[in-house]
């Protein structure tokens, strides 16, 4: 990197590593992918696309992207209740930063998920 690709005094690792830690969890990055393929959505909408996860789990997770911005919480005052999840402005953001990210791995990493040149084995060793 020469000095005119050097990051700015306002660019810092631990906004990256803030908004790493936004998205950590198993579940986050698939909750972000539905919502911004489909959007508002309904609890039980997220249920049937990410079926692996555990209705606890996405209540927590969801709990947690709300509590960070990244997504928006909507209760309608009907009876029954309805409830629906949509990004908000920032989560609608880094739904593009993360389609950035597939489309990186979609031009350098190979099949096993290793970008291309890695020549170390599947545990990391050379």
């Amino acid at each position: 990197m020469n000095s005119a690709d050097a990051p700015g005094p306002d660019c810092s690792i631990d906004r990256v590593e803030h908004a790493m830690g936004i998205i950590r969890g198993r579940w986050k990055v698939l909750i972000i992918h539905h919502l911004a393929v489909h959007q508002p959505r309904r609890f039980s909408g997220l249920e049937r696309a990410v079926p692996q996860v555990t209705q606890k789990m996405l209540i927590q997770q969801l709990r947690a992207l709300e509590a960070d911005g990244v997504v928006r919480r909507i209760v309608h005052p009907e009876v029954p209740p309805r409830v629906e999840y949509e990004l908000t402005a920032a989560g609608r953001t880094l739904a593009t930063a993360l389609a950035a990210l597939h489309d990186w791995t979609v031009q350098t990493c190979r099949a096993d998920g290793r970008p291309e040149g890695d020549t170390s084995g599947p545990d990391g060793s050379g």
